[in-house]
């Protein structure tokens, strides 16, 4: 997706002639959003990039560098524990004095429930009454909960399971003598690492526009001087993110209909958004192998209904893929809701949602 920057003359006047400001230092997690705080920044400042890109957000060590621009930070963009737990004790320990700010705790992000089972049947999406969306972020949310109210709420469930007994299989698969495949889908729940929200949320579009708003507004009170900069780009951006998603729908139209199977659950931000729901995942966890009763369910499922895409992911064991598509018709795809081989910067953001719908539309 192609988009116009703002002329340097046109920048400078909106700076008020204070392009030379003293710019804060910006620390950012992953790559996605860091493309958006990049393009509030345009013209202005660079933000630095704290998990590399390719690696998985769930588990990684953090490297010198990194660190030390957490360090230095004046202000702090990170998604929240849900995806980055690792990061919250760095973010406590090495960001003296900054301002943090959690994008899935903050007013207007619309949060998704974690779907529970392999496969996905239509009433997920249907069923507004049973989505528990946090009173935190309803009351100022500008977009339409009726699309998202459809998640089941299961915070009874992750209460029960502390952290460790969320990934050990090993101690269940010996003490179960419950039969597998009936109870498969419980076992897979224990690998919900925190909170019972889907923290994938920045492949929402939506969700994007409202912290777009979030970071110009942060960057302004960390840098006055710029404000006028960071709300034009911000403002730009928001214009850009309703083209994106009206190319993102044009290039879904043709396949739409059609089903597919994604590595892990991590999907359902674009799938509302885009109107375009997949029938199953493999694994429902960021962090471990789905069970052998998952993989027979979801290959049921790929042969019964004739599913014709199976999407992995660059993170993620390609072998299990393999698995999954043996004895079936379906083709697959990479699907990259990161962009670890794009380059970093203003740019990425869109590159990955449309990545994702050509991706999709190509394996369908």
């Amino acid at each position: 997706m192609s988009r116009k920057l703002l002329p340097v003359s046109i920048t400078v006047a909106l700076m008020g002639g204070t392009a030379l400001a003293e710019v804060p230092n910006v620390a950012v997690d992953i790559a996605p959003v860091h493309s958006l705080v990049a393009r509030v920044m345009e013209g202005v400042g660079s933000p630095a990039l704290i998990v590399t890109p390719g690696a998985s957000p769930h588990e990684y060590n953090l490297r010198p560098s990194e660190a030390a621009a957490l360090q230095d930070a004046d202000l702090v963009f990170w998604m929240g524990e849900d995806l980055t737990p690792w990061m919250e004790s760095a973010v406590e320990t090495l960001t003296d004095g900054a301002t943090v700010t959690s994008l899935l705790d903050s007013d207007g992000t619309v949060l998704l429930d974690f779907r529970e089972s392999a496969l996905f049947e239509a009433h997920d999406h249907e069923n507004e009454d049973e989505h528990d969306h946090d009173d935190e972020h309803a009351e100022d949310d500008g977009h339409d909960h009726d699309d998202h109210a459809d998640h089941k709420d299961h915070d009874d469930h992750d209460d029960e399971h502390s952290h460790e007994d969320e990934h050990d299989h090993d101690v269940h698969a010996k003490d179960d003598d419950h039969d597998h495949e009936e109870h498969a889908d419980h076992d897979d729940h224990h690998d919900h690492a925190h909170g019972e929200h889907d923290p994938h949320a920045w492949l929402s579009p939506a969700n994007a526009e409202t912290w777009l708003n979030l970071i110009a507004a942060q960057l302004s009170s960390a840098d006055p001087d710029n404000a006028g900069a960071y709300f034009a780009n911000a403002a730009a951006a928001r214009e850009e993110m309703a083209a994106l998603s009206a190319e993102v729908a044009e290039t879904l139209d043709p396949v739409r209909g059609g089903s597919f199977i994604v590595f892990h659950d991590a999907y359902q931000y674009f799938e509302d958004a885009f109107d375009f729901p997949a029938a199953g995942a493999i694994s429902i966890a960021d962090a471990s192998d789905p069970s052998p009763a998952r993989i027979a369910e979801i290959q049921s499922r790929i042969r019964e209904e004739g599913i014709s895409c199976v999407l992995a992911e660059p993170q993620f064991n390609p072998g299990i893929v393999k698995t999954v598509l043996n004895g079936t018709e379906a083709k697959t795809g990479v699907i990259d809701p990161l962009g670890s081989d794009l380059e970093p910067g203003a740019d990425l953001y869109p590159q990955v949602i449309l990545n994702m719908a050509k991706t999709l539309a190509e394996c369908l």
